[in-house]
């Protein structure tokens, strides 16, 4: 397989997961009034598909360690099980957010659930391999964290009108952020030890761990819709436009592929789990990004936001910068 030999090559891989993380819902834009429950069938045959493309290619390649189908079959028994419960962890956070951002908008369920899940995520990565200068790393964590404030506080200045069910939104968002950041923990457990696989075979293994944990979960979001809406069900799937189906599968191959990429860049000994996950974290400024520029969400910027939206990013580069660079120092 192939794992990046110096920093540079590792570095591209974490803002290529960055870019992929804050980047694959935009697929859900050319869905409209496709219901998030049905895009997520289409989304996980992404995630398999994504997976398997750089797992035969790039998990393929390269002198070291095992080929992927090789490192598939040797992995232990114990890390599968670790990459497998860490892809159901994100699974389930990930339905959480999603049902957090329709009840209680992006104001508050985005910053809210990323935001604490680049702190539980960088600080749990950190204390199980701690690698990387701790004070451009913790320093470069709470420029992000600002600029997803500054994020938030822009989304709350737009709104003029409060959506009903914020507190329930809140808690959910809280919910989805505290098992979103356990989960690479659970995923750099998978890679540790004796005939413990490499990158691309965990990432399959995490895969699989989200497909087989959305078919109870995803099925009774179906049934009993958290977001107050109606319930859905499978006729809304087989009559859906093609279009709809390749976009979700798109979506999910995206995600996929900045995941990978993600572990990848982590296994090099010289950025570590906590670096390779707090430089993809920065997905949330990077949705921010296509939703300020691309979207035109802030068609009319009053001064406030402008001056939010400034300093989200001016935050946001400068510390993104300073966990780049704690690998170095």
């Amino acid at each position: 397989m192939y794992l990046p030999q110096s920093y540079q090559v590792a570095l591209l891989f974490m803002v290529a997961s960055m870019l992929c993380w804050g980047s694959w819902a935009n697929t859900m834009k050319l869905c409209p009034g496709y219901r998030f429950q049905l895009f997520y069938w289409d989304y996980i045959i992404g995630l398999f598909a994504g997976t398997l493309l750089l797992g035969l290619t790039l998990g393929s390649a390269g002198a070291v360690g095992l080929p992927f189908l090789s490192d598939i079959q040797h992995a232990s028994h114990a890390s599968i099980a670790y990459a497998i419960a860490g892809g159901a962890v994100f699974n389930i956070a990930n339905l959480l957010l999603v049902a957090a951002i329709e009840i209680a908008g992006m104001a508050v369920a985005f910053p809210v659930g990323i935001g604490l899940a680049l702190i539980v995520g960088s600080l749990s990565s950190y204390l199980l391999t701690p690698q990387g200068n701790p004070l451009l790393l913790f320093g470069g964590l709470s420029l992000i964290i600002v600029a997803i404030i500054c994020d938030s506080l822009a989304y709350r200045e737009r709104e003029t009108a409060r959506r009903a069910g914020n507190y329930r939104g809140l808690v959910l968002s809280l919910l989805a952020g505290a098992l979103m950041g356990t989960f690479y923990p659970l995923v750099s457990k998978a890679m540790a030890g004796d005939n413990a696989p490499g990158p691309y075979a965990t990432a399959f293994f995490f895969i699989l761990g989200v497909a087989i944990c959305a078919l109870p979960v995803n099925y009774l979001f179906m049934r009993k819709p958290i977001d107050g809406g109606p319930a859905v069900t499978m006729a809304g799937f087989t009559t859906a436009p093609m279009t709809w189906h390749l976009a979700g599968i798109l979506g999910g191959m995206i995600w996929a592929c900045g995941g990978t990429l993600n572990f990848v860049a982590s296994r090099v000994h010289f950025v570590g789990p906590a670096v390779s996950y707090s430089i993809g974290q920065g997905a949330t400024m990077v949705s921010a990004a296509w939703g300020v520029f691309i979207w035109r969400e802030f068609r009319s910027p009053s001064p406030r936001v402008r001056t939010l939206l400034v300093a989200m990013f001016f935050c946001f580069i400068a510390g993104l910068t300073t966990v780049a660079v704690a690998p170095i120092f």
